[in-house]
């Protein structure tokens, strides 16, 4: 498979992660009466006023090609599922440790003890996500390649 194919695949996995994987996730712990609201949003985010789950659902394809980018070497030394998981650390110490104290939150956010476990949790299900649909997405574009793909 090009790079060019990995890196599309990557992006569209880690997009459809965010939208399935985690708001699978949110809406259980919305269900279980943990989180106040539904994690679907369609509130305008500035500059664009693109709506917030669209505006988030970017942010995951841009860490999806991330994952394309280093998922040789995590296959390699975890296995693919496992690989997501730790893959699902990354965008996590990026958000505490830089884009929340960029906008005024501090470190962690303040490291609130109820958020803590939900942000990880909400983390290994993307990063699993994104491992899972980069897979099935290569086993359709292999199975699309070859001959007999389109005999049935």
């Amino acid at each position: 498979m090009s790079m060019t194919s990995r890196l599309i695949l990557g992006f569209i996995a880690g997009f459809l992660s965010h939208l399935v994987f985690q708001g699978g996730f949110g809406s259980i712990l919305y269900a279980a009466h943990v989180l106040p609201a539904l994690p679907f949003s369609l509130e305008p985010v500035p500059p664009l006023g693109v709506p917030r789950t669209l505006s988030s659902g970017f942010w995951a394809g841009l860490w999806g090609l991330v994952y394309v980018l280093i998922e040789p070497r995590l296959t390699a030394r975890f296995g693919w599922w496992l690989g997501g998981l730790v893959f699902g650390i990354a965008p996590l110490l990026v958000l505490w440790f830089v884009v929340q104290p960029i906008k005024g939150a501090g470190i962690g956010g303040g490291f609130h003890l109820a958020s803590v476990p939900i942000a990880i949790g909400f983390h290994l299900v993307f990063g699993l996500g994104v491992a899972v649909f980069f897979r099935f997405g290569q086993a359709l574009l292999r199975r699309g390649a070859s001959p007999g793909a389109l005999r049935g």
